[in-house]
């Protein structure tokens, strides 16, 4: 780990060349109280505004408030489970919702999924590149998220969210934030025309 402008540097032991934005990207869980910049958050929902998506279909939504709005944030931090109770400390908080219909015919978008994952992976990598940490949660009450934030039939909630800067953490938390980061190496899930046959 090491300290770069705004935010603590984690870099992935990448087994080939990657994107310094991809390479740089983990889930802390100390945030700063610092407001993030109105144009920086612009910045990031419009690298998710230009995420593809099947048929064009754009099925992400976000719902999002910061502490600046203390009636709003509160709506989203009420939905986090008790574990993700630090996640209150970061300046933004946002939901991911997909529309799971598609929005000329109404039928079902298998899709809908996958496609607001890559509108959020369009907004870590912006976010990235800002100097902002993201932490992604599947850590809340997705009915108290419906109800809390009014969500309209066929929306279904994703992943709660908390964007901020780095923050200095507790000692609880001091030994997850320094822990390495791992992946399962690429022959274990990239195959060769067949299941379990290694690409490479």
């Amino acid at each position: 780990m090491r300290w770069h402008h705004d935010c603590v540097k984690k870099t992935a032991p990448a087994q080939f060349p990657i994107l310094p934005e991809l390479a740089d990207r983990w889930s802390p869980v100390a945030f700063s109280p610092r407001a993030v910049e109105s144009e920086k958050l612009q910045r990031i929902f419009e690298a998710a505004r230009w995420a593809p998506s099947s048929s064009n279909e754009q099925p992400w939504s976000f719902v999002a408030a910061t502490s600046d709005d203390p009636e709003a944030f509160e709506r989203l931090a009420d939905c986090l489970v008790p574990g993700n109770a630090w996640a209150r400390k970061a300046p933004v908080l946002a939901l991911s919702v997909a529309r799971t219909v598609f929005a000329g015919t109404a039928t079902p978008n298998r899709h809908a999924f996958h496609d607001t994952g890559m509108a959020v992976g369009n907004l870590l990598a912006q976010a990235t590149a800002e100097g902002l940490m993201v932490h992604q949660m599947a850590g809340y009450d997705v009915e108290k998220a419906r109800r809390n934030l009014s969500l309209p039939a066929n929306h279904e909630p994703v992943a709660m969210i908390a964007i901020g800067y780095y923050g200095e953490p507790t000692p609880a938390q001091r030994e997850r934030e320094e822990r390495p980061r791992t992946r399962k190496p690429i022959d274990q899930f990239v195959f060769s025309g067949r299941w379990g046959k290694p690409l490479w």
